[in-house]
């Protein structure tokens, strides 16, 4: 999705938005508002409004790191408050959809299994690169260690470096998806569905994870002999 529709659709935004110097985290801003407005949206009972502005969001999404590479404004804090904003977003979306179902705790439930899907997404990427878990001393650094830190961490210590197989998989399990499965299914008024979607996916997760992990305990075997 972000290939073929997200980024094409972002680079369109990114050159009008170039010659006018506009900072890359307004754009961040821009991507989270729409995003919480979806989510009131979807409070209200405007599925298709809310829909929509969740794919806004997601173009936006998409256009403020293209923005930063473009102008090379490329910086730490932008990179902070784009992950901390997608985690508010996603919280209100189900805060959201939560509101209009008035099932909080299956809502709840769904909101940790897409965090937990999305952080092994971006973990598993980032290992593949072979790329070390960062943060600072600034602020939004140290609210970045506190989110996230933990979960890489984890990552760091089971996962390993993983496999193409399982990183091409994945792949298509990140943030522009999500929201595209999420604003479909609020569309046609199944928001339900959607939640089923989110506890397949984990189940997927669970079992590449069990696999590699197998794989792994194989290679020290063969190692061991």
């Amino acid at each position: 999705m972000c290939e073929l529709v997200f980024r094409p659709l972002a680079h369109v935004v990114v050159l009008a938005l170039a010659p006018l110097r506009v900072p890359p985290p307004v754009v961040v801003l821009a991507s989270t508002a729409c995003g919480v407005a979806g989510a009131v949206e979807l409070a209200r009972g405007h599925l298709i409004a809310a829909a929509l502005l969740v794919q806004l969001k997601t173009v936006l999404d998409n256009a403020d790191g293209q923005l930063a590479r473009l102008t090379n404004r490329v910086t730490a804090f932008g990179r902070y408050l784009d992950a901390e904003c997608d985690l508010l977003v996603n919280a209100a979306l189900f805060a959201g959809l939560a509101w209009y179902t008035g099932r909080p705790i299956v809502c709840a439930l769904g909101f940790i299994a897409l965090t937990a899907v999305l952080s092994v997404n971006f973990n598993v990427e980032r290992l593949a690169r072979g790329a070390q878990a960062s943060s600072d001393a600034s602020v939004l650094g140290r609210v970045y260690a506190l989110l996230y830190g933990w979960q890489d961490r984890l990552a760091d210590r089971f996962l390993g470096r993983p496999p193409l197989f399982v990183v091409t998989v994945l792949a298509q399990l990140g943030m522009s998806t999500q929201l595209v499965l999420f604003g479909a299914f609020v569309a046609l008024d199944r928001p339900a569905a959607y939640l089923g979607v989110l506890a397949l996916q984990t189940v997927l997760v669970a079992l590449l994870l069990r696999g590699r992990q197998i794989e792994s305990r194989e290679e020290v075997s063969l190692e061991h002999h």
